[in-house]
């Protein structure tokens, strides 16, 4: 890959007291790309983001975002960067209009009212701009947050679990202006807890208790997970779950809807885990299926070092 990395970072690692909470991380990103970035909760994705973006200093590692040295250009960094966080951060009291003319001052915009007005209409706020940001859904909130976060146009979007807590429909719109501005040439880095949301990125790095597992397109990773899986429909589900949970060589066991999905890393693995079911007298099918996103993260998930469980005695 020669295209110039917007972000691209070498052993990136940050303690907490004597947890490792990042440990060396490795990322680059390219120009124009949508980068999920997926793992559990605790698994370092926000500190991470803290340290591209300046906010904090790694212990450890070196690199660049945006062309600026992470350890001494934080504050050039800074000033390129759009961060959106994972909780509403704007004054409820003031009205859509009155929170980006306060962030543009704050970026020191110039042509400031030119560039709220160009901002409400982009963003479809422009017939709400004089509506209290208290007062919004959790879809509109999540708009004007991200229209803050464009207003000093950044070349550097990073969004920090944008869409928890806001529906499906206000999630799908969120996803179509994120691909809007990705192909404008914006950069940016999501952190996702959806598995549907993790498909629309280019690119994916998942992320476990500090310590990177996989990275590639949505079809690298799961190729790369290697999983033979099986879908297994009829009755008596939860104790078949029960059943295949404690066999040999299964790596994962989950439900989806109305069948089980079972993997493992061998077709023999799972004929020998699924033979013992004909006993159970129960009308059971098993489809072979190619496995999904899930399925890999389950697996990746279920398999990784919890770095703030109690260390053995």
């Amino acid at each position: 890959m020669n295209e110039a990395a917007v972000i691209d970072v070498r052993g990136l690692t940050k303690r907490f007291g004597d947890r490792v909470v990042v440990n060396h991380f490795d990322m680059r990103v390219p120009r124009g790309r949508i980068y999920g970035f997926l793992g559990p909760n605790g698994s370092g994705k926000t500190t991470t983001i803290r340290m591209l973006c300046g906010l904090l200093t790694p212990d450890e590692g070196e690199g660049t975002c945006l062309g600026h040295d992470i350890r001494k250009e934080a504050l050039k960094i800074k000033r390129e960067v759009g961060y959106m966080t994972q909780r509403f951060g704007l004054y409820d009291d003031l009205s859509i209009e009155e929170n980006l003319d306060f962030v543009a001052r704050v970026y020191g915009v110039a042509d400031r009212r030119r560039k709220v007005g160009e901002t409400l209409e982009r963003l479809g706020l422009a017939t709400r701009r004089e509506q209290l940001a208290g007062s919004l859904s959790g879809g509109w909130k999540q708009r004007l947050a991200l229209a803050a976060c464009l207003i000093h146009a950044p070349q550097l979007l990073l969004l920090d679990e944008p869409t928890a807590g806001v529906d499906p429909a206000a999630r799908r719109d969120f996803w179509d202006q994120i691909h809007e501005l990705a192909a404008q040439g914006l950069t940016v880095l999501v952190s996702t807890h959806y598995m549907d949301e993790a498909e629309r990125c280019h690119e994916l790095a998942y992320i476990s208790y500090g310590r990177l597992l996989t990275r590639g397109t949505v079809a690298e990773v799961i190729a790369g997970a290697g999983l033979v899986t099986w879908a297994i429909h009829g009755a008596g589900l939860v104790d078949v779950g029960h059943r295949l949970r404690s066999a040999p060589g299964i790596r994962t066991v989950a439900p989806f809807g109305a069948t089980l999905h079972v993997s493992a890393d061998s077709e023999a693995a799972l004929k020998a885990a699924t033979a013992p079911l004909a006993s159970l007298g129960q009308s059971l099918h098993i489809t072979p299926i190619e496995p999904s996103l899930e399925d890999v993260f389950i697996a990746l998930m279920q398999q990784a070092q919890d770095n703030f469980a109690p260390s053995p005695p």
